[in-house]
């Protein structure tokens, strides 16, 4: 992988962590305001487990494998 391609995932990844940063403070103010719609918090939980899996897999790609 170049450095490029590197510094491209680097910094889609730290855009990714600050979605999914922003999207877990929207879900606590809900919950603490207790005026939400469940399937909007639904839709918010489900985009932000989407994220968390997006952001597992370029943490897999930016970081060698040591056993293989």
């Amino acid at each position: 992988m170049s450095n490029m391609d590197q510094d491209q995932l680097v910094n889609e990844l730290e855009e990714l962590r600050l979605e999914h940063r922003d999207l877990d403070d929207v879900i606590c103010r809900l919950y603490e305001s207790g005026n939400f719609e469940q399937l909007q918090m639904q839709r918010f939980k489900r985009r932000k487990l989407k994220l968390k899996d997006k952001i597992a897999r370029l943490e897999d790609q930016l970081i060698p494998d040591i056993l293989a």
